[in-house]
């Protein structure tokens, strides 16, 4: 069986894999953009994968990445957060919300950039809902913060396009997505 998912994104060396296959990629040019966007997705595929480095044009660092699914601005997330610094640790959920979340994913700090692994699995199952699991980090000049989010989107359609916005500001140049098909 074939790892998977945000372990095997992790994995380097000769690792030698079919499993995953490129969808598409988003880099954010000069001026910024407020969303990003991958839409008709195709159907094809078990889970989806998207990495991405970003960062913030907002003054203070709010590091929120906002996902909503198929352009539903409904209360129908909810999200979940397990975040650290090395010192510190906190969790925190939400029910009914208008996105998923991924915290610590996008400072605002000059020429630092969070990333982040978020996966979305069974993505075309119209039996269940739609879930997201996902990791964000960041190393603001050696105050380094991790977090590790989940989310549901309570809806049974088939998922066709990921939006991506941030809890303030807008993406900055060079911030890049790439959208991945992980086969079933």
């Amino acid at each position: 069986m074939p790892i998977l998912g945000i372990i095997a994104s992790s994995i380097t060396g000769n690792l030698v894999t079919n499993s995953f296959e490129s969808i598409a990629t988003v880099t954010v040019g000069a001026g910024g953009s407020s969303t990003v966007t991958f839409s008709s997705i195709p159907s094809t595929y078990k889970h989806l994968q998207v990495r991405g480095i970003q960062r913030t044009s907002a003054g203070t660092n709010n590091w929120g990445l906002r996902i909503r699914l198929n352009s539903d601005t409904g209360s129908s997330y909810t999200h979940h957060n397990l975040r650290g610094d090395g010192a510190n640790a906190s969790a925190e959920g939400y029910a009914n919300q208008t996105y998923m979340y991924l915290d610590r994913a996008a400072p605002s700090d000059a020429n630092i950039f969070g990333g982040v692994v978020i996966d979305f699995l069974d993505y075309t199952n119209t039996n269940k809902y739609t879930t997201m699991r996902g990791l964000a980090g960041q190393d603001r000049n050696g105050a380094g913060q991790i977090s590790f989010n989940s989310g549901v989107w309570m809806n049974t359609a088939a998922v066709n396009s990921l939006t991506f916005t941030l809890e303030s500001g807008n993406f900055t140049q060079y911030s890049h997505f790439a959208l991945y098909g992980i086969k079933g």
